[in-house]
């Protein structure tokens, strides 16, 4: 599979949670090198749920439609249920993408952990 379904597309164009949650209680990066895509990721988390989350993202159509496509699925859920999300929970969201591009539902996977894992240390302080 070389295209992009649908769902990336809409996602790409019309991107949702975009932006920075204003005084995060947690935030995660996540990069790959090689492609140059860089995703962020900020949380507030209310009663053990992640109540508001965004994104910004500085990559490729499918590094965008993932990072949008992980805040829909984590939006609302708590702690232990977004931190379960895989790459390939995103992947399959999005309706599938090329081989090439399944790296950017990684980071985006990613940039979440790294995003509540920050939350967690703030937390214990």
């Amino acid at each position: 599979m070389d295209e992009y379904s649908k769902k990336v597309m809409a996602l790409f164009k019309n991107p949702k949670n975009m932006g920075e949650v204003k005084n995060a209680d947690g935030a995660g990066e996540a990069g790959n090198p090689v492609c140059g895509d860089v995703m962020r990721i900020t949380i507030k988390v209310k009663d053990g749920r992640l109540a508001d989350i965004k994104f910004k993202t500085m990559g490729c159509v499918a590094a965008i439609a993932s990072s949008s496509m992980i805040t829909e699925l984590a939006k609302g859920k708590t702690i232990q249920e977004a931190m379960d999300i895989t790459n390939m929970d995103v992947a399959k969201e999005l309706g599938g993408l090329p081989n090439i591009k399944m790296h950017c539902s990684k980071l985006a996977a990613d940039a979440l952990r790294l995003a509540i894992n920050d939350y967690q240390k703030r937390k214990k302080r």
